[in-house]
């Protein structure tokens, strides 16, 4: 089953690409990107609630016929977004918002690292063990 989980800096380019199978990383990356206009639509759309609000699961952006694209932001703009097969009728809403809420916190452990440069590409072995194993969970 194709997954892809992709992080994004506020800019809006890439800090972490996974995808599974490999073979389908370029049709992931164009599918994301394309998404990534609905999720700045979202954020504008939430506007000052957003800064109020603590929960940043943005929810379904689009399904298209093989995939299904959610999407997340945190309190500092940067945005994860992840790619299902449409297929997969065994995942709820609230496992998805589970599974993002696994990012953030590891997206967050990262950032209390004092070696790491906030926009840097994200290359850290706990993170890439924790989206793993989040993918084996979907798959």
């Amino acid at each position: 089953i194709p997954v892809a989980v992709i992080s994004f800096c506020p800019q809006n380019y890439p800090l972490y690409i996974r995808s599974v199978p490999t073979e389908n990383e370029l049709k992931f990356h164009y599918t994301v990107h394309t998404s990534l206009d609905v999720v700045d639509e979202k954020i504008s759309a939430m506007g000052k609630a957003l800064v109020d609000q603590r929960e940043l699961y943005l929810g379904l952006l689009y399904p298209t016929e093989d995939y299904k694209v959610y999407g997340y932001v945190t309190n500092s703009k940067v945005k994860f977004v992840m790619v299902v097969d449409s297929s997969n009728t065994a995942l709820r809403d609230n496992e998805i918002r589970s599974m993002f809420r696994k990012l953030h916190n590891s997206y967050t452990d990262i950032m209390c690292n004092p070696f790491y440069n906030p926009g840097d590409r994200i290359h850290s072995r706990a993170f890439d063990t924790m989206v793993n194993s989040m993918m084996m969970q979907v798959c």
